[in-house]
């Protein structure tokens, strides 16, 4: 259980703010943590959004306020749970943490887009499942092999760092997907009517949603270490990694990230294909509705 003790420290105390003379000054070398003062700085940064949506008219302020305290205590309780397992080290709580993750990633697969079919919810959920937990199996026993083989502090970053991008492609693709089928509805008809099968007429949307989801990490790809420096390296770095080593690693989860999408939304977009369309090639319109 967690105890008062661990619950109280997340909590910020003024007492232990910085005076702003110690505040500038230089950390000691290798020393990457943060007060809650240094993190409430940061929070500041969020005014800019909330004023350019304020000056614009975006209608976007409140949005900005309640995703940022969300994402805190959605952060801090996972920080909390983190803390628990880590201490306990066995692989029940591991695995049930993970698969609570995976639902939740398939879930919010869905919510991002505005056409639905109804089993949707469990195709989305069942392609991230298998196309996150069959690379980061790959990547924990065969490439990272950490002692035990369920290490959270190894499978849960890893995991979460695959399901966060699975989810995106699974999103972008079916949205596409589904979007495309209805708004080219007369030319997929037309196709059926002058012979073609289910799959002939569904094929050039199926082409255009799988691209449309493997963009965001291709273009990532693309401008990693001349751009950006993606997560997982500028983290090993700020822990004191040799560069090198880090880089090595940053290489390996991209590849790990891109074949995990490509699977996830091929196996997705093929369930939902299957789903909306039947054994006498006719698309089966009034499964498909918005929101």
């Amino acid at each position: 259980m967690i105890d008062v003790q661990t619950l109280a420290s997340l909590i910020p105390n003024i007492n232990d703010a910085y005076l702003f003379g110690q505040f500038l000054e230089p950390r000691r070398q290798g020393d990457i943590s943060l007060s809650w003062f240094e993190v409430s700085v940061a929070a500041t940064l969020l005014l800019i959004n909330a004023i350019i949506s304020l000056q614009l008219g975006l209608g976007m302020a409140k949005r900005i306020a309640t995703s940022s305290v969300r994402m805190t205590i959605q952060l801090a309780i996972l920080g909390l749970v983190l803390k628990q397992i880590f201490e306990l080290g066995q692989p029940t709580p591991v695995l049930g943490l993970a698969a609570v993750m995976t639902v939740i990633a398939g879930v919010s697969a869905v919510k991002r887009i505005d056409h639905r079919y109804p089993t949707i919810y469990r195709n989305s959920i069942f392609a991230v499942w298998t196309s996150a937990w069959v690379v980061t199996s790959i990547t924990v026993l065969l490439i990272v092999r950490p002692q035990p083989w369920y290490s959270p502090q190894v499978v849960i970053p890893l995991l979460g760092m695959v399901l966060g991008n699975s989810l995106t492609g699974i999103s972008l693709g079916l949205d596409r997907f589904l979007s495309e089928l209805r708004n080219h509805r007369g030319e997929v008809e037309t196709m059926l009517a002058l012979g073609a099968t289910r799959w002939e007429s569904c094929r050039r949307v199926f082409i255009e949603a799988t691209r449309t989801a493997m963009i965001p990490i291709l273009n990532t790809m693309s401008v990693a270490g001349i751009v950006s420096i993606p997560g997982m390296m500028t983290g090993q770095l700020l822990a004191g990694a040799e560069p090198i080593d880090a880089v090595k690693y940053q290489i390996m989860i991209m590849f790990v990230i891109a074949a995990a999408i490509a699977i996830g939304v091929v196996l997705s977009l093929a369930l939902s294909y299957r789903s909306v369309t039947n054994s006498k090639h006719q698309i089966q319109w009034n499964r498909i509705h918005r929101r």
